[in-house]
């Protein structure tokens, strides 16, 4: 093992739960919990803000609005990598407070820009932009903290609360954003946004247990550090497929999600508030599979729940190119509600497995290299989304994104997680301190 491990502090002792808050009861994960939801609900404002803005406001065309998506994500893919080695050399509640507080002063540039009327596109690409650098370190951070905070055995627990706290605000948010929206007007509605990440980070500094500083071992380099991380996940055939399921299922569904404003707010012509509504009839699934993923998981197995999850529910993604004011919209968004329950029961089982498996100091390399595989794709399918909607037409490439998203389950149905009820997690493993025991390299 290199020199240097053992500077990390130990992961948390499990915290003592029971009845029907759980986790809920332990201070530390009450204040995550509490920001979570602040930065989550303003998040559901600025998600269907942003993109209005650029349609309505600013009249940007279609491949500018595919462009403002691709923004959002484009630094996953542009410092995915090095976050992650970057991270585990610092104190990961301090990442979760600078995060919040950059992306809650890039946000708020932009009402004040529009106040002045010197707001343009290009304003909002840079902020995108920069809030998504912002993005990558508090994701990558908070995944790793997460079992500093709860220890491994409350893993699956610890992060279908979370998820529970993203599908209720993907089911309220939206109808709340778009109720904002209409009253405040799009930009002075991404102020919220702002706002909300200021609250984050002020209960983020309540959580009380702190981690000691990372001493920098005397060798310690950032391409070596990267390289660790890579060799990890890659290296593992378990990781590498799940990394090809998500990655492809994020590239076909990002070429679908971008068009989705242009289609209900450029063709259909919904009011915002209507855009709101049906995204929070699409998100009622989520919230359900955050309540019932552990029982999933537990009648299927875990690792046929990873693939039967995904697979069996993303052909219902197939309605939203099909929607039509009236009877068709609501039957896409109730499609879309199916779809987002097998993507939430997906996500608790295969973000739960990954962090049990990996060791504590290439917890946040790991993270991080599997956001840049998973999530590096979003920019590059929203690129294409906006492309293909300019050449071929806004339900045309819907259509591409949703046929392709069919066969995104085919990586974790062809591995040993197919018929594995039980998944491997990390522990002594003689002769290699990179693979778990009880797995093999793929």
């Amino acid at each position: 093992m290199a020199s240097g491990d053992q500077h990390f502090s130990a992961p948390a002792d499990p915290p003592v739960v029971g009845g029907r808050l759980g986790l809920l009861v332990a201070h530390d994960f009450r204040q995550l919990f509490v920001a979570d939801t602040i930065s989550q609900l303003g998040a559901q404002v600025s998600l269907l803000a942003l993109p209005l803005v650029a349609v309505l406001a600013l009249h940007a065309s279609t491949f500018e609005v595919g462009a403002l998506s691709a923004c959002e994500t484009a630094a996953f893919l542009l410092v995915g990598l090095p976050a992650g080695a970057w991270v585990d050399r610092m104190r990961r509640r301090h990442v979760l407070i600078a995060g919040d507080l950059g992306r809650a002063v890039l946000l708020g540039s932009i009402p004040v820009a529009w106040w002045l009327h010197w707001l343009t596109v290009y304003q909002m690409f840079v902020v995108a932009l920069l809030a998504g650098v912002c993005t990558v370190f508090f994701d990558v951070a908070y995944q790793s903290f997460l079992p500093h905070l709860v220890g491994r055995d409350n893993l699956v627990e610890g992060n279908a609360k979370l998820e529970s706290v993203r599908a209720v605000n993907q089911i309220g948010g939206p109808t709340a954003a778009g109720l904002i929206i209409s009253w405040l007007t799009a930009p002075f509605a991404i102020a919220v946004n702002a706002a909300s990440y200021l609250g984050s980070a002020l209960f983020v500094t309540r959580i009380r247990r702190r981690e000691p500083r990372p001493e920098r071992a005397p060798d310690a380099h950032l391409g070596r550090e990267i390289m660790e991380g890579l060799r990890f996940v890659l290296g593992n055939r378990m990781l590498r497929s799940i990394a090809a399921c998500t990655g492809s299922s994020n590239l076909f569904g990002s070429i679908a999600t971008a068009l989705q404003v242009v289609l209900l707010a450029g063709i259909l012509r919904l009011p915002p508030w209507q855009i709101g509504l049906v995204s929070s009839v699409s998100a009622v699934g989520g919230l359900v599979a955050a309540f019932t993923a552990t029982r999933v998981a537990r009648r299927l197995g875990q690792g046929p729940t990873i693939w039967i999850s995904i697979g069996a529910t993303s052909p219902f993604a197939l309605l939203m190119p099909l929607a039509q004011r009236g009877v068709l919209l609501w039957l896409a968004a109730v499609g879309g509600g199916v779809w987002s329950f097998g993507a939430v029961v997906y996500n608790v089982t295969q973000v739960s497995f990954r962090q049990g498996l990996c060791p504590e100091r290439l917890l946040g390399r790991m993270n991080a290299t599997m956001r840049f595989l998973v999530w590096g794709t979003m920019p590059l399918g929203a690129l294409l989304g906006g492309t293909l909607g300019a050449v071929l037409g806004v339900r045309p490439a819907m259509w591409i994104g949703a046929i392709g998203g069919m066969f995104c389950f085919l990586p974790v149905l062809a591995s040993p997680l197919r018929g594995m009820r039980e998944l491997p997690s990390w522990g002594p493993s003689p002769g290699s301190d990179l693979l778990p025991a009880g797995a093999q390299a793929g």
